[in-house]
């Protein structure tokens, strides 16, 4: 197994629909390492996107996508902050674009939708200075390095169907396992 399989390894349970009353990945990932995984909506509807989104979605200038804005805790402290957008023909009127949340999550009700995600995605990573946004909600000096982790999913149709930016503080770690 190579080390990219690692990485798929570890990312593929994000993008499983969860069974019902099955908890979210995240917190499922924290309960088995004895911790407490957690988030908060910050934002949900229509946004530009960035030019990596954009440029993935085959969107014009100023189209815009719909996004969901979440705070990431683990055991109460902000650790992560993911934006995830979805096409607008895929999300308009669905419960992705209302501040709600989502029974089983947004894979889930993608799935329920007619959108399961490939086997196969792609993930770019970049370190960058934390915005003067990023540092408040992170709880960030202004002047730190954060980790942005953008991951774009295809369905099994091969439509583009998602494309999450995760930043992350230096805290916030992705333990490789190789039986994942």
């Amino acid at each position: 197994m190579s080390s990219d399989d690692a990485w798929v390894g570890k990312t593929r349970p994000y993008l499983k629909p969860r069974e019902e009353g099955e908890k979210d990945a995240w917190t499922s990932e924290a309960a088995a390492r004895g911790r407490k995984g957690g988030q908060r909506l910050l934002e949900a509807g229509e946004a530009e996107p960035p030019d990596l989104v954009r440029t993935f979605f085959g969107l014009g200038s100023g189209e815009t996508a719909v996004v969901r804005r979440r705070l990431i805790l683990l055991d109460g402290e902000p650790t992560e902050l993911a934006d995830s957008y979805y096409p607008g023909h895929i999300a308009r009127g669905t419960p992705l674009a209302e501040p709600r949340k989502i029974p089983g999550g947004a894979v889930t009700l993608l799935a329920d939708l007619g959108y399961v995600a490939a086997d196969e995605f792609e993930e770019d990573t970049a370190a960058e200075d934390a915005t003067p946004v990023q540092a408040e909600l992170l709880g960030l000096p202004a002047d730190k390095a954060v980790l942005v982790l953008t991951r774009f999913v295809t369905s099994t149709t091969g439509e583009p169907m998602e494309a999450s930016v995760m930043t992350m503080t230096r805290h916030h770690r992705y333990t490789q396992r190789r039986d994942s």
